[in-house]
């Protein structure tokens, strides 16, 4: 018949074209694979050629520097180490923008302050130090982790650690040094600082135990950076109670067809009348804290920044409930009205029973896979949930400023802190000079 033989004639021509061009769908349902395991492998590339060096802060002893002296260095290292890379150099160079790694360690009870950055950036960082800290003393020194076994956890050791996450959205910020440090304490032994609480717990670290906190941080780039401004200014706008900005005009077409459709002329309807107070009178003190802290933040220069820590020691001596150090610590951030870090519940070490039986007899291994990769992302310096983007959030000079930097001896009198003993002086001023 004829209908069967063109039914035929159509499934042999379709056969026949499918046969022949399968492959041209592949491009498209291979390509975001493709294009994530090529940015992989160029950044994996380009960052085994970068060399990374650890400098260690022996802090000045007697320092009379306010909280707000280590914001300026925040916002000194944030213009030396910037540098964004263009088209080329991401996808063919594989280059990224590098972080900057700011570390409190306690080895055995004796805490040092590290930044780790890229070899050519150590002069400028060591010159926005010396800018606030001139009496510091900043050198080279290996690695911590390299002293430690690499294939943790083991036999002979055990660790326990977790990333951190914000408690909202990251344009609200966290508790900061403003809080702690008003222009009425001008006695430094007034301020109250949680880094000497957290100093102080360090120093009860026995021989065989360490204790690593970490926040791994690099600016953030001009567009991304754009964007986040963007989204906090309407959440800003929101919380104010502002009128929201009128929609753009219609085409002149579709505003036809509507009137035709519904009968009503656009400004037809009367406008509400304005309220004699503006909205922004209305607001509690507690609201108008609120946007206040959301656009100081956005007013100072922002990181991307990771925040974690680890706990490990020898199992003979490795005692779990130390890990509630690190809590106790960023605790003292806490805002509940604004922002809080929390333990990421992905990434913490800590696994917790399900429901689905079966499932409970994996959480040895469970627990020993998420310590493994938290390990390795510390080592590396990595965000939690490398190769993938995310676990990263926006953290102001202000706020880091308030997460790191050098107490005196009078605030945190902590033992073991590696401290500057004496002054260094200069020169007589009548030396010659050659």
């Amino acid at each position: 018949m004829p209908t069967e033989s063109s039914l035929y004639l159509a499934l042999t021509t379709a056969g026949q074209i499918i046969k022949s061009w399968w492959w041209v769908v592949l491009p498209f349902i291979f390509w975001k694979p493709f294009k994530f395991l090529w940015l992989w492998w160029r950044i994996d590339e380009w960052l085994a050629r970068q060399n990374f060096i650890l400098l260690k802060i022996k802090i000045p002893k007697e320092s009379v520097k306010p909280i707000r002296a280590m914001e300026t260095v925040m916002a000194s290292l944030h213009g030396v180490t910037y540098h964004p890379p263009d088209w080329w150099e991401k996808w063919i160079d594989g280059q990224v923008q590098l972080s900057l790694g700011l570390e409190i360690v306690s080895v055995g009870g004796e805490t040092n302050f590290f930044i780790r950055t890229a070899a050519p950036y150590r002069q400028a960082v060591e010159a926005s130090i010396y800018s606030q800290y001139p009496e510091a003393e900043i050198e080279e020194v290996d690695d911590y982790i390299r002293y430690v076994p690499q294939n943790l956890p083991n036999k002979e050791w055990n660790m326990f650690g977790a990333d951190y996450k914000l408690l909202k959205d990251d344009c609200f910020p966290i508790k900061t040094y403003p809080k702690f440090e008003t222009e009425h304490e001008v006695l430094e032994k007034k301020i109250i600082d949680p880094v000497a609480t957290l100093l102080e717990s360090m120093a009860k670290v026995k021989p065989g135990e360490q204790f690593w906190i970490q926040f791994s941080t690099e600016p953030v780039s001009e567009e991304p950076l754009k964007a986040w401004i963007k989204k906090a200014e309407l959440i800003r706008d929101k919380l104010a109670r502002r009128p929201e900005p009128p929609p753009p005009p219609k085409p002149i077409l579709r505003e036809a067809t509507e009137i035709l459709i519904t009968g009503k002329v656009p400004g037809e309807e009367k406008s509400a009348e304005k309220e004699v107070i503006p909205p922004e009178m209305k607001l509690t003190p507690g609201e108008r804290e609120i946007v206040a802290g959301l656009e100081n933040k956005i007013s100072k220069p922002v990181f991307s920044t990771t925040v974690r820590f680890i706990y490990l020691g020898k199992r003979d001596v490795f005692f779990k409930p130390n890990f509630r150090l690190a809590f106790a610590y960023f605790n003292s951030y806490t805002a509940l009205n604004s922002n809080a870090l929390f333990p990421e519940s992905k990434t913490f070490t800590k696994i917790h029973k399900s429901r689905f039986l079966p499932l409970n007899f994996l959480i040895p291994r469970r627990h020993y896979l998420r310590c493994r990769k938290l390990f390795r992302n510390y080592c590396k310096r990595l965000n939690p949930f490398f190769p993938k983007s995310g676990g990263t959030y926006h953290l102001n000079t202000e706020e880091l400023a308030s997460l790191f930097h050098f107490p005196g001896e009078a605030v945190a009198p902590a033992p073991g802190v590696h401290r500057v003993e004496a002054k260094r002086g200069g020169g007589p001023s009548e030396l010659p000079i050659e």
